[in-house]
């Protein structure tokens, strides 16, 4: 651009500058005229009318000031909590699950032992916490009498030793179970968890400050509503400040978590220094006396409760942890038949496009497929679709296809040098790969939003399937390769 278009350029701009600021002074200056006058109209009226006015102006000019903020600091959702599920519902979760060929014996075994349980008149604590914490030594303490018992659940091989005794005449079964945070002990570790919610109360057992693993183990237990005792073993390690220091911020950080911390000594060995009568000093290891009193104080009052409050408590426990593990088998049932879904519809649209000129470049040429499987996606994840949200989803679709159709066949020409059989065969297998890379990023692209969003969601699903279609991911091109290779199969038979 030359200096004279510049210059006038320049005049331009500030020709339009000086008119948009002789707009905004005569605005002001009208809206000044208007608020003169309005004041004037409003100083002869009586005080007390004018008063309210005033006070009437002033709340709508507030009330527009926080609508504007509140639409500026939108407040976030809270999620709605989850109830736990009644035993109503998770037997009928159990039903649904089993008519559809889903192994439910370990999740049956779980209701058999709750029953079990409710029947009997034990009751069972606990003893939860890190590996080398002493709880062992600790079970010994309060049930030094008792052997251990191995109780097997029905239908699994998971297996917890029970050490039974008695509390202020109570029966009492205490549970051993494996430490946590072990090595490569995940499945243990689950297996300890399990078994402290099946307990009506958790002891949970540290040898020190917890750490932030401890600290998140302990939260999670509180959040199921049972009596959860917090003891602090091996306090012979600490001399008398450490040791009040320690309890102190135990109790404090733990007041609303806990219903008691309590310090113990589970036993063990302790070594002493002895003095001989020639002077000289010898070292003496010797069986250490357990000091449990406070525990079993703790633990007496929190199993004085009524029998039918601390069953309660129990059930919603072992009930909310089935629902966890139900949602779980819904989720890997739901997406192994929407991965069928989506191949059935792929395979069916690689067998409809072996005659096709163009690689799918418009979704209308195979429309009812498309609307068939988004629609049965929708229906697997229990999502109402209306037909409006569908149109036009499938009309981004066909506009994403028009312009990334040369990159689709790219990537079908790529998986066809992976089956030299299949290259062989011509064009028409490369436009059938085609419509099958299409078809298999649909419904991928709809299972995703599905899954995530909960709804129908057209931005989100507009969004993968661009970038499902742009991938070159060899094990999903891969396995369209072979669904076009059972299409041209059964197509030749």
């Amino acid at each position: 651009m030359n200096a004279p278009d510049t210059r006038h350029l320049r005049l331009l701009l500030a020709l339009a500058l000086a008119v948009a600021a002789i707009a905004l002074i005569w605005l002001l200056l009208g809206a000044t005229r208007s608020a003169l006058e309005l004041w004037r109209e409003l100083a002869g009226l009586p005080a007390v009318l004018r008063l309210g006015l005033l006070a009437l102006l002033l709340a709508a000019v507030a009330a527009s000031a926080w609508l504007v903020w509140r639409l500026l600091h939108p407040r976030p959702r809270k999620p709605r909590p989850v109830p736990a599920p009644d035993r109503g519902n998770v037997e009928q979760r159990l039903q649904q699950l089993q008519s559809r060929k889903v192994e439910t014996a370990a999740l049956e075994a779980e209701l058999h032992e709750l029953d079990r349980r409710a029947a009997g008149e034990d009751c069972y604590v606990a003893v939860f916490g890190e590996i080398s914490a002493g709880k062992s030594s600790l079970i010994r303490a309060l049930a030094p009498q008792a052997e251990a018992g191995v109780d097997v659940l029905g239908g699994t091989t998971t297996r917890v030793a029970h050490h039974r005794g008695e509390l202020a005449e109570r029966s009492l079964t205490l549970a051993d179970v494996p430490g946590t945070q072990e090595v490569a002990a995940r499945e243990r570790e689950t297996m300890a968890r399990d078994e402290a919610l099946r307990a009506h109360a958790v002891v949970y057992v540290t040898a020190g400050d917890l750490t932030r693993a401890q600290d998140q183990e302990l939260r999670w237990l509180h959040g199921y509503g049972k009596p959860l005792l917090l003891a602090l073993n091996k306090i012979d390690r600490f001399d008398a400040t450490e040791r009040t220091q320690l309890l102190t911020t135990l109790r404090e950080r733990y007041a609303a978590i806990a219903d008691r911390v309590v310090a113990v000594r589970a036993g063990g060995r302790e070594q002493l220094l002895r003095r001989l009568p020639d002077g000289r000093e010898e070292s003496v290891v010797r069986d250490a006396l357990p000091d449990v009193a406070d525990l079993r104080a703790a633990l007496r009052d929190c199993l004085a409760a009524d029998r039918t409050t601390l069953e309660q408590a129990r059930a919603g426990a072992v009930l909310g942890r089935l629902g966890e593990r139900l949602g779980e088998a819904e989720q890997a049932v739901r997406e192994r038949e929407a991965r069928a879904i989506v191949d059935r519809y792929t395979r069916r649209a690689i067998v409809g496009a072996l005659a096709a000129v163009a690689p799918g470049t418009d979704l209308l040429i195979q429309g009812a497929l498309a609307t068939g499987l988004v629609r049965e996606l929708a229906a697997l994840y229990d999502t109402p679709l209306r037909q409006i949200d569908l149109d036009g989803f499938l009309r981004q679709a066909a506009l994403t296809l028009r312009t990334t159709s040369s990159v689709v066949l790219a990537i079908a020409g790529n998986a066809l040098k992976a089956f030299p059989g299949l290259g062989t065969l011509g064009g028409g297998v490369l436009h059938a790969i085609a419509y099958g890379l299409i078809f298999d990023s649909l419904g991928n692209a709809v299972v995703q939003t599905l899954h995530e969003q909960q709804r129908f969601d057209q931005e989100q699903a507009q969004q993968t399937l661009q970038r499902l279609l742009s991938e070159q991911a060899r094990g999903r091109v891969a396995h369209v390769a072979q669904l076009a290779l059972q299409g041209l199969t059964r197509d030749t038979e």
